[in-house]
C-alpha cells in the first residue's frame, strides 16, 4: 500500500534473514535427496521408509496446519473480535484424544500408504476415487490461499514484491518436496516451526517492552473487552463463543487430523504405533504455544493501537496487515528482525504448502495412478517425484486465482468444513458403524456435501446480522498524539470503518432459510458429518446393511483402544494386592454356574477318593 507512511522499509538485513529461511529448506531438500539416492520405491519416498521418530514427526504435525494465516489472521482475530479463540485449545485435546484412539490404531495396522485406500477395502471403489477428488480440490484451493493471502498483506505494509514473494516461496517448496519426499518437508516443518514461533517472541517481547510489562498489556485487553473468555452462550448463530469453539473446532480438526491425508501420512510413517500416538499428543503442546503466542500477540497489537486504529485511519486496507503493520512500526528501527516476522509468516505458508504437495502427490500415485496401471516401482518413485513437481506449479497457479478472493481466515475454515465434514462421516461410518455398505457411505457423503455447499454459499450470498459476529469498538481518539513518523492524520479518513465492517442486510430481502445460513462457520464441518453418518446409516439399514460382515481389521477393535489396557491393568493391580482374597473373588464370578459342573468341586471329589 503506497500510501502507508511505513512501507517499503525493508532493509537488506531483513532480505538476507529471508532468503536464509529459503535457502536452509531447499538445502534440506538437496541432503535427503543425496542420502536417499538409493531409493527405490515410492511409498519410501512419500512416506520416508516408516523409520521416523515421535518428535520431529509431532513438530511437522504442528507445523503443518498452522500456516501463514495463523500467523497474520490470528491476532488480527483477536484485535477486533476478543481472545475467544483461545477456546481452540479445547477443540485441541478432543481432536488428539480421538484421533489416536480412533482413527491411528485402524490406518497404522492396514500400513497404507494413502488415507483413501481404506475407503475401497471397507465400501468400494466408486467411494474411494469420490474421496480423493474431494480431498484434491479441497487441498489445491486451500494451498492458493495460504500462499497467496501472506505475500498480499506483507506486500502491501513492508514493500515486498508480491508475485516475487509468492513465485520464490513456491519454487522452493516445489523443489524440496520433490528432491527429498517426506523426510524433507519433516525436516523443513521442524525448522519453519521454530522460526514461527522466533517471529512471535520477536514481537511479543518488543511490545512488552514498549508498553512497560506483561500486566499493561492484560489491563488494557481487559478494559477494552478483549479478555472475553466467559462468553458460553449456547446459540449457534454466534460467530464465536466457548460452544461454537470447542465443538465447531473439534469437528475441523478431526477432518485435519483424523482423515486428512497430509497429517495421517505423518503419523504412520513412524516406526511404532506408540511413537505414532506420542506425536499426536506431543504436537498437542505445540499446538498450544502456538496459539497461545497468536493469542497474546494479538492483546499486544490491541495494547499498542487501543487509542489510535490504523485500520479505522486507513493507514492499512485489512485487518490481516495489521501484524505486518506493528512489526514494522516497533522493530523498523532493528534490521533484521522485520524480515525475521516476513520468514515466520512465509514458514508458515512453507510448511502448510508442502505437506500439501507431499499429500497430493501420494493421494494421485497410490489411488489413481497405482490401480490402474502396471508401472515398476522405479517407474512409480520417479511418477511421485513429477507429481510434485506438477502441484507445485498447480499451487503458484492457484495463488493466483486466490488473488480474487475475500477475507483468509473464515475462507480457509469454510472450506475445510464444507468438504472436509462429509468427508470425517464417511471416515466415522466405516471405522465405527458395522452396518454401513457401500450404497449408504456414498448417499451420505454425497448428501452431507450438498447440505454443507448449500449453506455455504448462502453464508456468503446472506452474511450473518451484525449482533451475532460482534465486532469489538475500534478507538481513534489518541491519534493526533500517538502518530509517529510526521504523518498527519485528519478525521476526513474516519468513514473507512463502516465501509469495511460487515454491512447488515435487511430482512426485507432475505429468504426464509437465511436462518439457516447464519449458522456460525465454525458448525458447517459438524453439519456436514452428521448429516452424512445418518443418511449413511439409514440408506444403508434399508440396503440389507444389518447383513453385512465386515473384516475386523477395518474396524475399530476395543483392543486398540489405550483405555483397554489401562482397565485391564488396573484389573491385574486390584487382583495382586488382594492376594488371599483371589480364591472369593473367582467363587464371586463364577457364582451363577452349576456347583455339580465346577472345578473346585470336582478335584476336591478326587482328593476324598484318593
Amino acid at each position: 500500500m503506497s500510501g502507508s507512511p511505513v512501507a517499503g522499509s525493508f532493509a537488506i538485513a531483513d532480505y538476507v534473514v529471508f532468503a536464509l529461511m529459503l535457502l536452509i529448506s531447499a538445502a534440506i531438500g538437496v541432503y535427503y535427496a543425496w542420502t536417499d539416492r538409493s531409493q527405490r520405491s515410492s511409498r519410501d519416498f512419500l512416506t520416508g521408509g516408516r523409520k521416523l521418530t515421535a518428535l520431529p514427526v509431532s513438530m511437522s504435525l504442528t507445523a503443518s496446519f498452522m500456516s501463514a494465516i495463523t500467523v497474520l489472521a490470528n491476532p488480527a482475530e483477536v484485535y477486533r473480535y476478543g481472545a475467544s479463540i483461545g477456546f481452540y485449545a479445547v477443540s485441541y485435546v478432543f481432536t488428539m484424544l480421538i484421533t489416536s484412539e480412533v482413527f491411528l490404531p485402524v490406518f497404522y495396522k492396514l500400513s497404507i500408504t494413502s488415507t483413501y485406500e481404506y475407503l475401497e477395502l471397507r465400501f468400494n471403489r466408486a467411494t474411494r476415487l469420490l474421496g480423493t477428488m474431494l480431498f484434491i480440490v479441497q487441498t489445491i484451493l486451500y494451498t492458493g490461499i495460504v500462499i497467496y493471502a501472506p505475500a498480499l498483506a506483507l506486500n502491501q505494509v513492508t514493500g515486498m514484491n508480491l508475485w516475487g514473494a509468492v513465485i520464490s516461496t513456491g519454487v522452493v517448496c516445489t523443489f524440496y518436496c520433490t528432491m527429498g519426499g517426506l523426510k524433507a518437508v519433516v525436516w523443513t516443518d521442524v525448522i519453519q516451526l521454530g522460526v514461527m514461533l522466533a517471529g512471535f517472541l520477536t514481537v511479543i517481547i518488543r511490545s512488552v517492552v514498549l508498553k512497560g510489562g506483561v500486566i499493561t498489556i492484560i489491563s488494557d485487553s481487559q478494559h477494552g473487552g478483549r479478555l472475553n473468555l466467559s462468553d458460553f452462550d449456547p446459540n449457534p448463530l454466534r460467530r464465536h463463543t466457548f460452544w461454537t469453539l470447542s465443538i465447531g473446532g473439534t469437528f475441523i480438526w478431526l477432518s485435519v487430523y483424523g482423515i486428512n491425508q497430509a497429517q495421517v501420512q505423518r503419523y504412520i510413517s513412524c516406526k511404532s504405533m506408540t511413537h505414532a500416538k506420542l506425536s499426536l499428543y506431543i504436537n498437542l503442546v505445540g499446538l498450544w504455544s502456538i496459539l497461545l503466542s497468536s493469542v497474546f500477540a494479538g492483546m499486544c497489537l490491541f495494547s499498542v493501537y487501543k487509542s489510535c486504529d490504523p485500520w479505522t485511519t486507513g493507514r492499512i486496507s485489512a485487518p490481516d496487515q495489521l501484524m505486518p503493520y506493528l512489526v514494522m512500526d516497533i522493530l523498523g528501527d532493528y534490521p533484521g528482525l522485520p524480515g525475521l516476522f516476513v520468514a515466520a509468516a512465509y514458514s508458515g505458508s512453507l510448511s502448510t504448502v508442502s505437506s500439501s504437495i507431499n499429500a497430493l502427490a501420494t493421494v494421485t500415485v497410490e489411488d489413481i495412478i497405482r490401480p490402474n496401471t502396471n508401472f515398476s516401482e522405479k517407474h512409480l518413485s520417479w511418477m511421485s517425484k513429477g507429481m510434485s513437481f506438477f502441484y507445485g506449479v498447480l499451487c503458484i497457479g492457484m495463488a493466483g486465482l486466490a488473488s480474487l478472493m475475500g477475507g483468509i481466515l473464515q475462507a480457509t475454515i469454510s472450506i475445510f468444513g464444507i468438504i472436509g465434514g462429509p468427508l470425517l462421516g464417511l471416515f466415522m461410518l466405516g471405522i465405527l458403524c458395522p452396518l454401513a455398505n457401500s450404497k449408504g457411505a456414498l448417499s451420505g457423503l454425497v448428501s452431507g456435501l450438498v447440505l454443507s455447499l448449500w449453506v455455504g454459499i448462502g453464508a456468503q450470498i446472506y452474511p450473518p446480522p451484525h449482533d451475532m459476529s460482534r465486532p469489538l469498538p475500534l478507538s481513534t481518539d489518541g491519534c493526533n498524539l500517538t502518530m509517529a513518523h510526521g504523518f498527519n492524520w485528519t478525521s476526513s479518513a474516519l468513514p473507512i470503518q463502516n465501509s469495511t465492517a460487515v454491512t447488515p442486510v435487511h430482512d426485507d430481502g432475505k429468504p426464509v432459510l437465511a436462518e439457516l445460513y447464519a449458522l456460525s462457520y465454525l458448525y458447517f464441518s459438524p453439519l456436514g458429518t452428521i448429516v452424512a453418518i445418518s443418511v449413511g446409516l439409514i440408506v444403508s439399514i434399508l440396503t440389507g446393511g444389518c447383513k453385512l460382515k465386515v473384516e475386523s481389521r477395518l474396524m475399530l477393535q476395543k483392543e486398540d483402544t489405550t483405555c483397554y489396557y489401562f482397565i485391564k491393568m488396573l484389573k491385574r493391580k486390584i487382583k495382586s494386592r488382594s492376594g488371599h482374597l483371589d480364591l472369593k473373588d473367582r467363587e464371586m464370578t463364577f457364582g451363577n454356574a452349576n456347583p455339580a459342573f465346577s472345578d473346585f468341586e470336582l478335584d476336591l471329589a478326587k482328593s476324598a477318593v484318593s
